[in-house]
């Protein structure tokens, strides 16, 4: 058991975005750092507050990882206080999302993400598996995850091999992740410029529809790709779900960088159309001189703060989200991390050990 005398960190769950991010970013630190926390005013700036099922799923997780003793962990609540009482260990087995009264449970990658860091630096190997949505609105797909968000892991020393064994489209899906990640040393990027480009990819996965759809989308983002002078390569995938679904992942790799675009078929939307905006949102991060895209910078920020050496990035658009995911992390830890910009609009990032 904890010692009485010890303190806990106190959080305003509504500050800043307010909403699941907050939430993540202090569980995680908490298992990083072994500093207890307590979270008041759960998602208090969402438009569902309380304790949601993503949020408890990652919970329970990392309470078997860092063995922490937990109060108001339960779906709804406003207050939540997390005791971690051992250094972050692997993890072996199973993860499985919690489900909701209208039947929707967590984003698998949202979960996964969040555990990679304490993951990697528990000295061994992890093995699990997560189910849950792997194809969402507003949300990190499993073709992102594969293909940026792991891609700059890998420059950052942080090593993860996932393989999608049922896709999930939406939250009431049921899609399953298996991944194998290793104990890393982490390591500083310097991307204050993107250097040459590399590549430029896309990936179409479809579920239940005729495979001419997916076929069809691909034709259109290669269109899309030559009319601006792009080198794409694009390719359809059918992937085993319990459901039908369509989902377009668009991304480009630089010596220094990586950003991407994504969209979600749903019903009355052409295909083409799908092609269009995750196409469009690639080229406008494309057409800016940041080395990451908003999504991506939230998801390199926690490695970077753990790593040995210095970091700087530049970000195409300072979310709410992100100011809010710096903001928990200097609550538990005194680096310096330095955010150059004003919300919405370009930043640059430096981290540097104090």
């Amino acid at each position: 058991m904890r010692g009485e005398s010890q303190a806990v960190l106190v959080i305003d769950g509504n500050h800043g975005e307010g909403a699941g991010a907050l939430v993540r970013t202090c569980l995680v630190m908490s298992t990083l750092t072994q500093q207890g926390v307590r979270i008041q005013n759960v998602r208090g700036a969402s438009k569902f507050p309380g304790l949601d099922v993503e949020d408890l799923t990652l919970l329970r997780a990392l309470a078997v990882v860092c063995r922490a003793e937990t109060v108001g962990a339960e779906v709804g609540s406003d207050v939540l206080t997390f005791l971690p009482t051992a250094r972050p260990s692997g993890y072996q087995g199973d993860i499985l999302s919690l489900r909701n009264e209208m039947n929707r449970g967590a984003n698998a990658l949202v979960v996964l993400g969040s555990l990679l860091p304490p993951l990697a630096r528990s000295g061994v190997y992890s093995s699990l598996n997560v189910d849950g949505e792997t194809y969402g609105n507003n949300a990190i797909s499993y073709d992102y995850f594969t293909n940026v968000t792991l891609a700059a892991f890998r420059k950052i020393g942080l090593y993860a091999f996932p393989r999608m064994v049922t896709a999930g489209f939406g939250r009431e899906s049921r899609g399953l992740l298996s991944i194998d990640v290793e104990p890393s040393a982490l390591k500083g990027i310097e991307w204050t410029d993107r250097g040459s480009l590399e590549s430029v990819s896309a990936v179409v996965a479809t579920s239940s529809i005729p495979s001419s759809v997916g076929e069809r989308i691909v034709a259109h983002l290669r269109t899309l790709a030559q009319n601006t002078g792009l080198p794409m390569v694009a390719r359809h995938v059918e992937v085993e779900a319990r459901g039908p679904g369509a989902f377009v992942t668009t991304w480009a790799q630089y010596q220094r960088g990586i950003g991407g675009g994504t969209a979600m078929g749903a019903r009355g939307i052409r295909g083409e159309t799908l092609a269009q905006l995750a196409f469009e949102e690639l080229f406008d991060w494309m057409s800016g001189a940041a080395t990451t895209d908003p999504y991506l910078a939230d998801q390199v920020l926690l490695p970077l703060v753990l790593a040995e050496s210095p970091s700087t990035f530049t970000v195409s658009r300072l979310t709410q989200r992100f100011l809010t995911i710096v903001w928990v992390i200097k609550q538990f830890t005194p680096i310096h991390l330095t955010v150059r910009g004003t919300e919405n609009g370009p930043g640059t990032v430096r981290i540097e050990r104090s």
